[in-house]
């Protein structure tokens, strides 16, 4: 059922949408779940997957396997992990593309930037806002 007259459930240009997205546009469908211990520690259940991050397969023929994203191949919807790589008929070794939903992030290369992301997005944080500001009686009475 369609909520909103302002946003398409068109299947066509769903589609057209997502395969015709810019780079910024990539990068936020390209987010992966983090594992539990991150999503504990942050209180945030997602982040746009970055080269540098240490991840686990989760789905498909390469369940299980870990490594570090070595590129995130944006063009092509993927990220490539170090050490999944296959043999090619003439025998050049390529990396396999994993889409990035597949995976679930173990470790996080943090930088200023990313920390600011995690901030904005914790859940606990966005719970005391509404509290933020309200005047307690007690502080009523001191302010005259």
């Amino acid at each position: 059922m369609k909520f909103s007259k302002d946003v398409t459930s068109s299947r066509r240009k769903n589609r057209k949408a997502h395969f015709t997205a810019p780079s910024n546009v990539r990068r936020v469908i390209m987010s992966a779940p983090l594992a539990k211990e991150l999503r504990t520690k942050y209180n945030v259940r997602s982040m746009p997957i970055r080269k540098d991050d240490e991840v686990v397969v989760v789905r498909g023929t390469y369940k299980q396997r870990e490594g570090k994203v070595i590129q995130v191949y944006r063009k092509k919807f993927v990220i490539h992990i170090e050490k999944l790589t296959r043999e090619r008929a003439n025998g050049a070794t390529v990396n396999i593309g994993i889409h990035p939903s597949k995976v679930q992030i173990t470790k996080l290369k943090l930088d200023k930037d990313r920390k600011s992301i995690l901030d904005r997005k914790d859940r606990t944080k966005k719970d005391q806002k509404g509290e933020k500001g309200k005047i307690v009686p007690a502080e009523s009475a001191r302010v005259d």
